[in-house]
């Protein structure tokens, strides 16, 4: 990447935004995050479109949904395309700045013509050719899709492909820029930043669904009132029920009706084409604050004036990253427990050093809500509530020391399995940790199956952050995954619940703690496989 950002430095202006753009692209498509948010891009259009006698449903009008022509299977894939790619297509692009500030490239790149605007821009340029790919891979599987399922197979390929670029691509343009946006106000750039726009896309979405919605929203507005229209015109009354778009579990199968599809009017084209050139604006409003990883730039900015004075003073500098200590005595004793005893306490102290008083004062709270709440609501509600505040402490596991630069330091260490085993034992704690309140309760009320449900859920978190951490590297694979995983368990997907926090009829509902516990531990072994791997290949 860094040979084409610097030719792309020389270049005249079209040729920068353009080679910047494909050497981000070239470079974000071989990450694993690409590759598994891709595949659950695919899996989710194969949601919207189930078998005939599926239980599963995205694109529903009560209990009825469209055959299985070009039209509704384009445009019920277009629009789960939409809600996956816009909340998870995020976390692939959102670290295209950072990437060229950890790498060095960013501080060449300052030294060259190269204009600020002309830089944002070809980075969302690159942040929407990768988002744009990831639709075109699923655009490719609607008509799959409809051959398989078999109710129609007259393919159409302009109703298929529509809805794609009419309804989805210029949601994807928005989350390119907005992916700009947060790389560069300083509050947004890390994980807080993942967990806000977590909260914020949904909303945003939901927001979008409404008929009416500024700039066209979802598009849902037109595809719900020409379903309505075909199934009025058919003389069936739909007794008050609702359109939804989403992953919903339904009792029986949807009853198809025949639709055409609906071909969008000149005012909501009008209005696509107004939240693109918005998108670009949002993308270039950066250029009036962002320093272009120039020093001194950066330094002026970052000056902050005495209180009661003119005078500045240089904003303080940022803490320096500390290196695991390791005693020069633990790697002769780090079979014994008392040798791992002391690598889980040097773990526990790096993994606890990300959070803050405030931050601890809040799990506090958690604890407590768990032991005054009734056992079931405490496994319902606060255990998932308790569950989503450390992600960002567990994100870091297996992947700090590439992140921090120790991975030569710490592949020294001779009991490397062991300090692996410490560092997810350490996950561990933490879970148990701010899970302790809902467990107590458990325990009290005799629970057994949510105090087994409970345990393994605190063994199956630390177990996927450290092995998404090892594989890929870096912290935002699992931010990336686990929020949807979590909201899908929130929002009752039992076949999903890792925590016990699923009931029906006070029953658990979800998997077995037992297939839980071996999925942790299989993550576990992966870990550890992979990263002997890695280091026999270092070697």
């Amino acid at each position: 990447m860094s040979t084409t950002t610097l030719a792309a430095g020389r270049a005249g202006a079209p040729a920068r935004l353009w080679r910047l753009a494909l050497g981000d692209f070239r470079d974000r498509v071989r990450r694993p995050v690409y590759a598994v948010t891709l595949l659950a891009a695919v899996g989710l259009g194969l949601l919207a479109v189930p078998p005939a006698d599926g239980h599963w449903a995205v694109l529903a009008l009560g209990r009825y949904r469209g055959e299985y022509t070009s039209a509704y299977v384009g445009t019920a894939t277009a629009l789960a395309g939409a809600l996956w790619l816009t909340i998870g297509g995020f976390y692939v692009v959102r670290k295209g700045l950072g990437r060229d500030e950890e790498t060095g490239v960013g501080q060449l790149l300052a030294a060259t013509p190269l204009r600020t605007v002309e830089l944002l821009l070809a980075k969302f340029l690159g942040n929407l050719l990768v988002l744009a790919s990831m639709l075109g891979v699923l655009a490719l599987t609607a008509p799959a899709l409809q051959l398989v399922r078999g109710e129609d197979r007259s393919l159409d390929p302009a109703a298929l492909l529509t809805p794609f670029l009419v309804l989805t691509l210029p949601l994807l343009v928005a989350t390119a820029a907005l992916a700009v946006l947060f790389e560069t106000v300083p509050l947004l750039r890390g994980g807080p930043g993942n967990v806000v726009w977590f909260a914020f896309a949904p909303a945003l979405l939901i927001a979008g669904e409404r008929p009416g919605a500024p700039l066209g929203g979802l598009g849902l507005g037109p595809v719900a009132t020409s379903l309505r229209d075909a199934l009025a015109a058919r003389g069936v009354d739909l007794g008050g029920e609702e359109f939804s778009l989403g992953l919903t579990r339904v009792d029986t199968p949807l009853e198809p009706f025949p639709w055409d599809g609906v071909g969008p009017d000149g005012g909501f084209l009008v209005q696509r084409l107004l939240l693109v050139l918005l998108a670009v604006a949002i993308a270039a409003l950066p250029a009036l604050w962002f320093a272009r990883f120039d020093p001194a730039r950066r330094a002026s900015a970052e000056r902050k004036p005495l209180l009661g004075g003119g005078e500045e003073v240089p904003a303080p500098a940022a803490p320096p990253v500390l290196a695991p200590a390791l005693p020069a005595a633990a790697p002769a004793h780090a079979g014994t427990g008392r040798g791992f005893g002391r690598l889980l306490l040097g773990e526990a102290r790096m993994l606890f050093a990300d959070a803050s008083r405030w931050w601890w004062l809040a799990a506090a709270g958690l604890v407590v809500a768990g032991l005054a709440v009734p056992p079931d609501t405490g496994a319902g509600a606060v255990l998932p509530a308790a569950w989503i505040w450390p992600v960002l402490i567990w994100s870091r596991l297996g992947s700090r020391s590439a992140e921090y630069g120790l991975e030569a330091l710490l592949g020294a260490y001779p009991a490397a399995r062991a300090r692996l085993l410490a560092e997810w034992a350490a996950g561990v704690l933490l879970t148990g940790l701010v899970g302790a309140g809902v467990l107590v309760r458990l325990a009290a009320a005799g629970d057994a199956a949510g105090v087994a449900a409970w345990s393994a859920g605190a063994l199956f978190v630390p177990s996927l952050a450290l092995a998404l951490g090892t594989v890929s590297r870096s912290h935002r694979l699992f931010q990336a995954l686990y929020l949807p995983l979590w909201y899908l368990v929130v929002n009752q997907v039992s076949a999903l619940d890792f925590m016990g926090a699923v009931r029906r009829a006070g029953h658990l509902a979800g998997p077995s703690p037992i297939l839980v516990t071996a999925l942790a531990l299989a993550l576990l072994a992966t870990t550890l496989v992979a990263a002997s791997v890695r280091r026999a290949l270092r070697g």
